[in-house]
Parts: C-alpha cells; sequence; structure tokens
C-alpha cells in the first residue's frame, strides 16, 4: 500500500473519531446527529475513493467510484439540515421553510441511482493510475449538478449562522464552520471540473483528500476549544439576495466557465485544473482577508494614520445605530442591539449590558454577546449608596482595569475576559437627564489594541444616545401603566355607581320585605325591582363584553333607508318628544345590518334623552358626492366645546347620570369599519346634529 493511499485512510479515519467524539457527548441533538452522520458519509466517501486508487482493473475502479458517487449523492441532504439546526435558536422554522429543498435532496439522488446506477460512469485505463479517466454518462451528470447546488446551499447557511453570530459567539462556531466551508468548497471545485468536462482524472480526488485532512483538523481545533458547543442565533428567513457565498461562487463559476472556453479554443487543457485551482485559491484568500478582523482593524489604523482618516465613519455608524436601536421600544430590545452594534464596531468581542434594578440597587446583566441563551450566567453587582451621583456628576467612559470605585471593581471581576491578551475593559456608563441608569462593558477587543481618544468619544456619544433611548423607553412604559391605572379607576367608578343603586334598591327590599310581605301590591312591586335590577346588570355587562370583543363587521349589500326604518320601529325614545322622519332612497351600499341598526338606535335615544319635554327629534336620510348619510338631529341641551374634543367618542365619558359611556366609543368604531365617518355639530342649549357618513360603492 503507497504512502499517498495510507494518507488517504487517514481522512476517513479523522472523520470516525470525529463522529464518535460528537457521538458520546452529553445534551444530543438535531444539530449534533447530522453533524456525526455527516461525517460518517464523508468518511465513506474518501474510504471508497481512497480504494479505487488501489483498485488496479477498470472494473474494480469503477465499482469504487460508483460507491463513491453514492455516498457523495447523500451528504448535500445530510448536511443541508445541519446547516438549517446548527447554533440556530429558531431551526425548527428553517426546517419548515426547507422541507421540499430537503426532501427533494435525499430522494433525487437516490431515485436515479437506483434507476441507471449501471449506467452511471465508465473508466478508461491510462499508463499514469492518476491519469485513469472516470467518465460520466447522463444520470451522473445529474448527481454531480445536485451534490454542486447542495454544498452551495450548504456553505451558504453556514455563512449566515456566523454572520448572525457576534463577539465570542463567532469565536466558539468559528474553526467548526471553517473546517467545513474547507471541505465542501473543495468539492465545489472537483464537481464544477466533471461537470465541464463529463468526468475527472482520479489524481483530481487528491484534492478532495487534502481539503478533508485540513476540514478535520480545522474541526478538531474547534472541539478542543469548545467541546462543539453551540450558541443561538437567530438569522433571518429573507432571500439570500447579500450572501458572500452566492457571490463567491457565482464569480468563481463564470470565471472557470470562461477558462474553460478559452481552453477548449487553445486545446492545452493539461493546465486547465492549475489555473482553475490558483483562481479558486485567490478567491479564498480574498474572503479570508475580507471577513478578518485584525486585517479590516490594521487597515483601519493604517488608513487612519497616514492618510488622516478618522478611524469610523461617524455617519455609518450613526445610520446602524437608527436602524438597529433607535426604533427600538423595550429595554431588553434595545440593549441586545447596542452589544451587538458596539461588538462589531470596535471589534470588542465580549460586549455586556448591565441596567440598575432599583428595587434591589443592584447592577443586573440584561444582554451580552459574550454567551447566548440559557447558557449566559445570571449575575448582579450591588451599588454602593454614594455610587450614582459619583457616576452622574462624571459619565465619560474609563478604563475598568484602573477603577477604584466599589461598584467598579465588582464589575470587573464578573466580566473578566475569556482571551489572556484581549487589553483593557472599557466601562461606559449609561446616563440620561442626570439619571443613572446602567453600564456596559467592552472585553475581549482583537489583537488587544487600546482604544483612543477618537474612540473613547464615539463611545461617550453612543452611550449617550443608548442611555436616551432607555429612559424613553422606561418612561413610556410608566405612561402606559398610568393610562391603563387610569382607565381601571374609570371603569370601577362607573360600576361602583351602578352597584351602589342596585345595592340600594335590594337593601330597602329586605328592609321592607318582613314587614310588607304579606301585601300583594308590595310584592308585585319587589318584583319589578327586581327586574328593573337584572336588567340593569345584564346591561352592563353586555355593554362592557361588546368592548372586549373585537369588532366583526359582516358586509353585504343593503337598502340604508330600509336600516334606518327597521331601526325607528324597534326604538322607543322618550315620552314628550316628537320624532320626524325624512327619508329619502339611498343607492346600495356594502354594511352589517345590524351593527349599523345599533348606531341609528344608539343616536336616536341620545337624541331623546338629551331633548326636554316637547323637544323635537328629526331622522333623515340621504346621498350626497359618493356617500350615504345619515342624520339625527335635536334640540336638547347640547354639549359643550370641550367635552366634544375631549370625551364625546372616548369610553366611559357620558353626560347621562345613569350612562356608561361606550354607546358612541362602539358607534364610532362600527362606522370606522365600515369606512365611514361621524360628523357632530353642538351648541350648548341649541342642540346637537350628528351625521354618518358611509361610502357608497364599498365599506371594508
Amino acid at each position: 500500500m503507497s504512502f499517498q493511499t495510507i494518507v488517504a485512510f487517514a481522512g476517513p479515519a479523522l472523520c470516525i473519531l470525529l463522529a464518535l467524539a460528537i457521538s458520546f457527548r452529553r445534551g444530543q441533538s438535531l444539530a449534533r446527529r447530522c453533524f456525526a452522520a455527516g461525517m460518517v458519509l464523508l468518511g465513506a466517501e474518501t474510504a471508497f475513493a481512497a480504494a479505487s486508487l488501489e483498485a488496479g482493473t477498470a472494473q474494480n475502479v469503477r465499482f469504487w467510484q460508483t460507491l463513491t458517487l453514492l455516498a457523495k449523492s447523500l451528504l448535500p441532504g445530510v448536511w443541508l439540515c445541519f446547516s438549517l439546526t446548527y447554533s440556530r435558536g429558531n431551526y425548527r422554522d428553517f426546517l419548515r421553510n426547507w422541507r421540499f429543498a430537503i426532501i427533494a435532496a435525499f430522494v433525487l439522488p437516490l431515485s436515479l441511482f437506483a434507476g441507471f446506477h449501471r449506467e452511471l460512469l465508465e473508466v478508461v485505463p491510462q499508463e499514469d493510475p492518476d491519469r485513469w479517466w472516470v467518465n460520466f454518462g447522463g444520470a451522473a451528470k445529474v448527481l454531480n449538478g445536485v451534490f454542486l447546488v447542495g454544498a452551495v446551499l450548504v456553505v451558504t447557511n453556514l455563512e449566515r449562522t456566523f454572520r448572525a453570530a457576534v463577539g465570542t459567539m463567532q469565536w466558539r462556531i468559528k474553526f467548526l464552520l471553517l473546517g467545513l466551508a474547507v471541505i465542501f468548497g473543495a468539492r465545489i471545485y472537483t464537481r464544477t471540473q466533471a461537470l465541464l468536462f463529463s468526468g475527472h482524472q482520479l489524481g483530481l480526488m487528491d484534492l478532495e483528500l487534502g481539503a478533508l485532512l485540513i476540514g478535520c483538523v480545522l474541526i478538531t481545533i474547534g472541539y478542543f476549544r469548545t467541546g462543539f458547543g453551540e450558541v443561538d442565533v437567530y438569522p433571518s428567513r429573507a432571500v439570500l439576495q447579500t450572501s458572500f457565498t452566492i457571490l463567491l461562487a457565482g464569480g468563481y463559476l463564470f470565471l472557470v466557465g470562461v477558462l474553460a472556453q478559452f481552453v477548449a479554443r487553445r486545446g492545452e487543457s493539461g493546465n486547465f485544473q492549475l489555473q482553475a485551482f490558483l483562481i479558486l485559491l485567490a478567491l479564498a484568500l480574498l474572503a479570508v482577508f475580507l471577513l478578518s478582523d485584525r486585517v479590516r482593524q490594521s487597515s483601519s489604523h493604517f488608513i487612519s494614520r497616514h492618510f488622516k482618516r478618522p478611524q469610523h465613519d461617524f455617519r455609518e455608524v450613526w445610520t446602524l445605530y437608527t436602524r438597529s436601536v433607535s426604533t427600538l421600544s423595550d429595554p431588553a430590545g434595545i440593549c441586545s442591539a447596542s452589544a451587538r452594534l458596539l461588538s462589531s464596531t470596535f471589534n470588542a468581542l465580549s460586549v455586556s449590558v448591565w441596567l440598575i434594578d432599583d428595587h434591589q440597587e443592584q447592577l443586573v446583566v440584561e444582554a451580552s454577546t459574550a454567551e447566548a441563551g440559557d447558557d449566559r450566567p445570571v449575575t448582579a453587582v450591588t451599588l454602593p449608596i454614594a455610587s450614582s451621583a459619583m457616576v452622574v456628576a462624571d459619565p465619560r467612559p474609563f478604563d475598568l482595569e484602573k477603577a477604584a470605585e466599589e461598584w467598579a471593581a465588582a464589575l470587573r471581576l464578573v466580566t473578566q475576559g475569556q482571551f489572556r491578551e484581549s487589553g483593557n475593559r472599557i466601562c461606559v456608563p449609561l446616563v440620561a437627564r442626570d439619571r443613572w441608569l446602567g453600564a456596559i462593558v467592552l472585553a475581549d477587543r482583537v489583537s488587544a489594541r487600546p482604544y483612543t481618544a477618537e474612540e473613547l468619544d464615539l463611545l461617550q456619544c453612543l452611550g449617550d444616545q443608548i442611555a436616551t433611548s432607555l429612559l424613553q423607553a422606561t418612561l413610556t412604559a410608566e405612561i402606559l401603566v398610568s393610562k391603563e391605572l387610569d382607565a381601571f379607576r374609570t371603569m370601577s367608578a362607573f360600576f361602583v355607581h351602578d352597584l351602589k343603586n342596585v345595592a340600594s334598591t335590594l337593601s330597602l327590599m329586605l328592609q321592607n320585605l318582613p314587614v310588607h310581605f304579606d301585601k300583594p301590591e308590595f310584592r308585585q312591586d319587589a318584583l319589578r325591582g327586581i327586574g328593573k335590577t337584572v336588567a340593569r346588570m345584564n346591561e352592563l355587562i353586555s355593554r362592557l363584553a361588546a368592548l372586549r370583543q373585537k369588532l366583526q363587521v359582516n358586509a353585504a349589500p343593503l337598502d340604508l333607508k330600509s336600516v334606518v326604518e327597521e331601526a325607528l320601529e324597534n326604538t322607543v325614545i322618550r315620552r314628550g318628544v316628537e320624532l320626524t322622519k325624512e327619508l329619502e332612497p339611498v343607492p346600495e351600499l356594502l354594511g352589517d345590518k345590524e351593527q349599523l341598526q345599533s348606531v341609528v338606535t344608539n343616536l336616536l335615544v341620545n337624541a331623546g334623552d338629551a331633548s326636554s319635554d316637547g323637544g323635537h327629534v328629526k331622522v333623515q336620510t340621504g346621498h350626497r358626492g359618493g356617500w350615504a348619510t345619515i342624520a339625527v338631529i335635536d334640540d336638547g341641551c347640547g354639549m359643550t366645546p370641550t367635552f366634544l374634543r375631549d370625551s364625546l367618542f372616548r369610553p366611559f365619558q357620558s353626560t347621562k347620570t345613569n350612562g356608561l359611556g361606550v354607546g358612541m366609543f362602539q358607534s364610532k368604531q362600527i362606522i370606522e369599519a365600515h369606512g365611514g365617518m361621524i360628523q357632530v355639530e353642538s351648541a350648548v342649549g341649541s342642540g346637537t346634529t350628528f351625521t354618518v357618513m358611509l361610502p357608497l360603492r364599498h365599506s371594508s
């Protein structure tokens, strides 16, 4: 057995060892099971390829290459599942959205292999075994195309996971993802070769073997660093239009296609593999440089030092802040977005945001890029009494290593960096309107580079803005709670008023019951009183229940004049009030008959209650300018401009002694749900005119 073959079998051995190491760890997850299965498949594929190098005859080479193609065709499905589940807190959503692609990645290769396994490939012997040619049939070309697309999707999903992580979360998963990128990147190259030339030389397998060894070494390094630790990130489910992998693979395939045409015309295929490999290598190195935190930071410092350019583009930083932080309204979201923004802006892998718990007088960690999910330790720092005044007096960022304050020393103990050489930790106090809200600690900076005066100024600016956003969120929450309490008090006042009346009536009845029970007149009055009490309680319950339910409009064609006439027949207004009707025909419109009748009934009852004895109430229907109209006019007491502006359409606001104050609120909701509006004209002592306007053509 040659040295080349021994090296070739070392790759499968590493794959099996990694699969076993992951399988025997505690806390098995779907991602770990997929990883173990994927490594076993990679090991089997490589072992079959290594066996074909020592096969000796064309028939044996064809047998082992067929098994290699079978194992290779199963790789995209398993690794696609892994790439969708590894370190993703919302992996179930991704599996649901990608379920058809996953099924196709298994069903299509197995179907092709089952139907055309005898016609997949042919082997053409050569003098040099490495130059033996494996010629692909039509089904094999399809299998290679499926693998190529699957490999690109796998690397793309791994890239999205890496880009969604920040700080030490990237550090924990970096080597595993980089190792898989090397393995699949090499296979993208070899499958491209196979598709372009409808086959490949056996020697091309050496590239896959070398990539597997390098990838396994990187994965092993990641395993010993973090023990295959996972984090919980939540990548966007948007279209992959910003994926670097898509751009890289597309550019590579384009260049290889152009080069293939050139080589085909020149007839110089011997150097094509070397040229294409150099293109792939150059693109890969470019990707490494573009994604390197150290390279980006060094170039920024070089440009700033030699060309007098600021290290940070303040407009870009402010735009990122506006998009990611200023639009949030909850403190937890603001803290999480702020930690991510500061981590990416200043290349600090560990950024933690601490907020003050006023009840316990402690600093409590609210967000951090150092840990994720349930693994994040819950820690707190007790604050001395005088610390708040000291921080408010000097809210500038400071070096946490040199701080002498008691709370800073305690904070220093619970924000230890995860690297030996991580530079000094910087603490940014969060102060807004002379109120201390918390602090941000930046640690584990890339290259342990010290912060410049320019960066400290930018940190103070961002800290002030973050503190302002947190204060606004806190005050907004307090205002909402205050409004909820006010609404509860108002509703309670109405309930107490009605319940007192009910209780007073029942109490008086109970007092007279022993004395006058034998009198038939008393029993009749008692029954009437109980009936009115029950009716009043049912009315209160039904109106309040209507407020809880979501308004639903069942629109259907209707005649508005008929709706108003039916409402007039079923409505009784107080005695002594004259009712006048001026009902003109109205074109057909869409609306909810019962809801509109309730609005008309409410307006009629209110108009009658507002009118004195001998008063007049007029009801009109008509249409003008594409609107159907209902007008209810009375000459009653009227309403003040203040009540019209501030109270008329608000719940629990009423001018009537026994009114609950929900009728006009519900009426306005119903009309607006129909796409209409209510107009009100009123003057104290002169009466009120309510005009309901509904669109003629449609009502939503």
